[in-house]
């Protein structure tokens, strides 16, 4: 009788411990699932973030101003989030730090379900890295980069609709981080967002390597960057080469001399070239043709010009020589002494390149493949630029031919050679 009760007690006490063995691994099972979820959507919520920092982040101004004009959906809370980019990028930093330690934790608890504590960290760290690493950053953002303008517009209402749920956590990093910017070595750029000079030169490069653009439309591009920095001496013709008239020779005797030289125009100069009063124009007298105007003295009939410094900017001369309907103008030095001439042909060459007229030499001229040809009043940086080579460029000098005589530091002679890194330059004739 005893041995019965034991017995029924044994068999009760294995029922009722099997009854809750059985809940347990169906409570696991379920967790396991719901985690699994969890963990997928999360991972989807890092992909949102990651990739949504390379699509607003890539976005230029222009771009956006460009989509709201055209009235694109999106554009207008693109624009409105890339306003304050700093409290963007803090709003995506934060929802994706929290989705990641979120997913982290959920997958280290499914986990430990079947492992000990050290194994779950150690499997779940490795696991949780390798689906942030592939489906969370890389993926995303490869799909961002290629689709850089419909996702941004597609993510932005998102966004703002993540900066209005999480704006407490937001507002207290984005002053914390505010903080820690102004206590730290250099300043965050992000309210910087355009584009530096050297960049678009990089891209420009860039272009040209990968055969987006031609040389001839590198050349001018590069150019174009350039010529904010150009001076007027820089420009110039110098006045070894300027072709002038005196105010005392009759027109006749000027038209003879435009048609030699070969220019439409020239400077009128009183007593000396370093007193240029005005520019002789061809074209005004062919305008009065039909008075006797060849036997007045050029005086009469010159027309006034500026007088400007060699270091003015070409960009601002081109400007006043435009407001000014002027062809012509005459460089002068400190002392006021006649340097050169600027027409408006020279400030375009700066662009597009040496305009060559009738027989006229190109200053720079290939002889084989690793030697040239070129003419000491070419710039330097035109050298450079043609040979891919750096030669240095000073303020004593703008010209190869400065380079060579600052080397050398006195006139040199036929033949005298040069060496200058991996350059030789040798005189082929004074």
């Amino acid at each position: 009788m005893e041995l019965s009760v034991l017995t029924a007690a044994s068999e009760a006490s294995i029922t009722l411990s099997a009854v809750p063995t059985i809940g347990i691994e169906l409570d696991q099972t379920a967790l396991t699932v719901i985690g699994i979820l969890l963990i997928l959507i999360l991972l989807m919520g890092s992909g949102f973030f990651s990739s949504s920092e390379i699509a607003m982040f890539s976005l230029s101004t222009h771009q956006i101003d460009a989509m709201v004009e055209h009235g694109k959906r999106g554009a207008r809370a693109v624009k409105s989030l890339k306003e304050d980019p700093h409290r963007l990028l803090v709003t995506i930093l934060v929802g994706n730090n929290l989705v990641n330690i979120t997913m982290s934790s959920i997958s280290t608890t499914v986990v430990g379900f079947y492992f000990d504590a050290s194994t779950a960290v150690l499997v779940s760290s490795l696991g949780i890295t390798s689906m942030v690493l592939l489906f969370g950053e890389s993926a995303p953002k490869s799909y961002a980069v290629d689709n850089t303008e419909t996702w941004a517009r597609t993510v932005a209402p998102l966004l703002r609709i993540v900066g209005k749920v999480l704006w407490p956590l937001i507002t207290l990093f984005y002053y914390l981080t505010r903080l820690v910017n102004k206590v730290t070595p250099g300043s965050s750029s992000l309210e910087s967002s355009y584009i530096s000079r050297d960049e678009i030169r990089n891209m420009i490069k860039t272009g040209e390597r990968e055969g987006i653009l031609d040389e001839e439309e590198y050349q001018m591009i590069q150019r174009t960057l350039r010529f904010q920095n150009t001076t007027a001496k820089e420009v110039m013709t110098p006045r070894l080469d300027v072709e002038a008239i005196s105010t005392d020779a009759t027109v006749e005797e000027a038209i003879e001399e435009c048609m030699q030289s070969g220019h439409a125009r020239l400077p009128v100069y009183k007593e000396s070239l370093d007193n240029v009063i005005g520019v002789f124009d061809l074209r005004d007298v062919d305008r009065d043709s039909d008075s006797d105007a060849t036997d007045l003295e050029v005086g009469d009939v010159a027309s006034p010009t500026l007088h400007i410094p060699e270091s003015k900017n070409v960009d601002e001369l081109l400007l006043e020589m435009r407001e000014n309907r002027m062809q012509m103008v005459i460089v002068v030095d400190e002392f006021g002494a006649t340097e050169g001439l600027i027409t408006i042909e020279d400030i375009v060459e700066e662009i597009i390149g040496e305009i060559l007229e009738g027989d006229e030499d190109h200053p720079i001229e290939f002889v084989d493949d690793t030697e040239v040809l070129v003419q000491g009043e070419v710039n330097i940086h035109e050298v450079n630029e043609a040979l891919d080579i750096d030669l240095p460029e000073g303020e004593e000098f703008e010209t190869i031919a400065g380079f060579i005589f600052n080397r050398a530091g006195r006139l040199v002679e036929q033949g005298e050679e040069f060496d200058y890194e991996n350059v030789t330059l040798r005189v082929e004739q004074v």
